[in-house]
């Protein structure tokens, strides 16, 4: 049983009769959210007669599951040739560049070839990061010079994949605070510019947030899905977190999927996300 559900049980094992309160307080902590928590409470509530633990997580994995969406297709190559445009967007601090990384070798295992563009131009440290990275995995990357306009490197670097034939074009984003509305603004001029490219550009754009951040990450996601339409999510540090619930109430509300999640360091711990694997193992 995993950590959230683990977690459930052994509180309410303990317990003769199920205390609702405590249970609707345990679910919104689990960070699935007030709406769907005081659902499952009302649920068990009414089914009268004596209740188990096992009872509470049986129905709580069900409702978590109900409200996941099945498994994403994976991501593809465009079949006219251009490059699949992915912006990689987020807060600082949730593991984003990481993941660029990360979906950048998941892609070459696939078969596929990748460009990276440092599309963060402000943190020198981030772009250090991301170059260490596409040295180790032998995955090209195109930087700008400090300060250097972001919607131009990601020009210059969809014009490399073109001349290339990369099949996907990776941008790693600055991170930025949901509440500055300038840096929004800037996410727009990226999406504008590549989009002049190709009208369907960018394919995807992927929100990275961190599992421990909790309901913080559903008003991140709010706020960037105004200034970007995301596509997807991407959650970080769900190794040994215990969390992750947060992802169900984005989806309920937005309904936008998690696509992939990140369970450690290295390259390799990163995988797409399985729902029916989510709730049986991370959750």
């Amino acid at each position: 049983m995993a950590g959230f559900f683990k977690n459930l049980f052994n509180r309410f094992s303990s317990q003769p009769e199920i205390d609702w309160d405590d249970l609707e307080a345990s679910l919104i902590t689990g960070d699935l959210g007030p709406r769907l928590a005081v659902e499952i409470t009302d649920t068990l509530k009414n089914r009268g007669g004596k209740l188990k633990a096992d009872d509470v997580v049986k129905e709580a994995r069900a409702r978590v599951r109900a409200n996941l969406p099945g498994a994403s297709a994976p991501l593809a190559p465009q079949a006219n040739g251009m490059p699949t445009v992915i912006l990689m967007v987020g807060v600082n601090g949730t593991g984003k560049t990481t993941s660029t990384a990360k979906l950048a070798q998941h892609l070459t295992q696939q078969g596929h070839t990748v460009q990276l563009a440092a599309a963060d131009t402000f943190r020198a440290a981030a772009v250090e990061q991301l170059e260490a990275w596409s040295q180790r995995l032998n995955i090209p990357l195109l930087k700008g010079a400090p300060n250097a306009d972001p919607a131009a490197v990601c020009f210059d670097a969809w014009q490399k994949a073109v001349r290339e034939k990369r099949d996907f074009l990776i941008c790693d984003t600055a991170g930025r605070l949901h509440t500055k509305h300038n840096l929004m603004e800037e996410l727009k001029k990226i999406r504008r510019v590549v989009g002049r490219q190709d009208e369907t550009a960018p394919h995807e754009v992927l929100l990275v947030v961190d599992a421990t951040t909790g309901s913080n990450a559903l008003q991140q996601a709010r706020e960037f899905h105004k200034a970007v339409p995301l596509t997807g999510l991407i959650v970080t540090k769900l190794d040994g977190s215990g969390k992750g619930g947060i992802l169900v109430p984005i989806y309920r509300e937005l309904e936008v999927p998690t696509r992939f999640v990140g369970l450690g360091e290295t390259a390799d711990a990163f995988r797409p996300f399985d729902p029916d694997q989510f709730v049986n193992e991370l959750l």
